[in-house]
């Protein structure tokens, strides 16, 4: 039987023994798996750890810390209560219109249009130019708080347009009166072509460059002394309402360094003394005659031979002829009093101020006449207004200077007449003034110097 047995598995041993030794790497690939699947299946039904049924159990409790309730239901509920407010400033336009006003300040609000084109008091926003304004809006554009200012007449006060919404959500308006504040203002500049062109590129107002000019005009023409580089520093006055500037103010301190020679000024007043510019030792920049009767005007016709535009040839001109529109105010040069004010023959309406030292000034061709024959005048009053009266062939003032009846160049005449300085009393106040306006002149020529770098 045995001997039968292994009869029956040799040839199979033999095949097998065939089989391994012609596939090798195959039959050991398969044995391989069939071991790997076989510890697969017996690593997946082995327990890894004691049944979770068996497992003591143990109930653990402990106080945890929790946010304030309440105070999550208050900020909850602020959150969803506080809506979104807006904020926007505009200046009126001439032609704006209720609609357009609240459009460029995004609010689109049918109610509110109403109520600025009916309330005698909102109303008083359309028609005018350059008032400011404020609006708070909700995020659907819905007018809450209008707010307005501009200058009152007495242009030291201004006045305030408050339009909200009352308890009951209707529009309310009222008016309010407040007091302009001052606060300095610090600017420079270098010249590349002209001084409005500098004090454009600084941000400064004109009325500012007027002043400027008008300070040191005894001291550089500024039609034709100007040069490339020439430089200047300011300290001058916004005033101001709820702390947004409504205009400026007076110049409080300069220095203007033309061709390398610096000029500077300061201006000094205390009660009792009437205010003026002064250089840093004190000495008026102040003269006893303005240099122009006009804010920085045009000269179109100079002291001198020239050809006469009316009667034709050469003749001499005995006086300055100043461009300017029909309008434009016209002032005193100089203290003095009115010698005559009327209408002559060649100069049209015409005013003679007697001045100190028996010399005297003429204004013609003015438009109109401002003054009367006695009336005491002092130095930039005003006396009336240029025009093309008489023989004129367009709006321009004609100006004469006579010393003792014989005519002189008026330009000549401020820079030749002399300077007052500070009262000996008030010398020690000056100076504190003076020291301070230093300080604040350094720090606005550090601004030029600061962004050129």
């Amino acid at each position: 039987m045995i001997r039968s047995l292994l009869h029956t598995l040799a040839p199979i041993a033999e095949a097998t023994t065939q089989s391994l030794a012609r596939h090798p790497r195959r039959i050991m690939g398969v044995l391989g798996v069939l071991l790997l699947g076989t510890g697969v299946t017996a690593f997946g039904i082995a327990p890894l750890a004691p049944d979770a049924s068996d497992l003591p159990v143990r109930q653990v409790v402990e106080a945890l810390e929790t946010p304030n309730q309440q105070a999550i239901g208050g900020l909850a509920d602020a959150q969803t209560a506080a809506p979104l407010v807006l904020f926007r400033s505009e200046t009126t336009r001439r032609d704006d219109t209720a609609q357009s006003l609240l459009q460029r300040l995004g609010v689109l609000d049918t109610q509110a249009q109403a109520f600025l084109r009916n309330d005698p008091a909102a109303r008083q926003l359309l028609g005018r130019t350059g008032r400011l304004v404020n609006v708070e809006a909700t995020d659907r554009q819905a007018l809450l708080r209008l707010t307005a200012r501009w200058l009152s007449a007495d242009e030291g006060s201004f006045t305030r347009l408050v339009v909200e919404k009352d308890a009951q959500g209707a529009l309310t308006s009222r008016l309010e009166q407040g007091t302009l504040t001052a606060s300095a203002r610090l600017a420079s500049g270098v010249i590349r072509s002209s001084l409005f062109a500098a004090t454009d590129a600084a941000g400064i107002p004109d009325p500012v460059a007027i002043q400027l000019a008008e300070m040191f005009s005894s001291n550089i023409d500024f039609r034709r002394d100007l040069r490339q580089g020439d430089r200047f520093s300011v300290v001058y006055e916004s005033l101001e309402a709820d702390g947004e500037s409504l205009r400026t103010g007076r110049v409080l301190s300069a220095e203007f360094v033309n061709e390398g020679k610096a000029h500077s000024a300061v201006w000094f007043e205390e009660a009792g003394h009437k205010g003026g510019y002064y250089g840093f030792d004190g000495q008026s920049s102040r003269r006893y005659y303005l240099a122009s009767p006009l804010e920085f005007s045009r000269v179109s016709s100079g002291y001198g031979m020239r050809f006469h535009p009316i009667t034709g040839g050469r003749k001499a001109h005995m006086g300055v002829d100043y461009a300017a529109p029909t309008g434009t105010p016209v002032r005193t040069i100089g203290d003095g009093t009115v010698e005559f004010a009327g209408e002559q023959r060649g100069y049209g309406n015409v005013i003679y101020i007697k001045h100190r030292n028996n010399q005297m000034t003429v204004y013609a061709h003015l438009s109109r006449i401002g003054v009367r024959k006695g009336q005491r005048v002092s130095q930039g009053d005003f006396i009336g207004a240029v025009g093309s009266t008489g023989a004129s062939t367009g709006p321009h003032l004609h100006l004469e200077f006579r010393d003792n009846g014989v005519h002189v160049d008026p330009l000549s005449i401020a820079r030749q007449s002399e300077s007052v300085p500070v009262p000996a009393g008030l010398r020690q106040r000056f100076d504190a003034v003076a020291q301070l306006q230093r300080m604040q002149l350094s720090a606005a020529a550090s601004i030029q110097q600061a962004s050129a770098q």
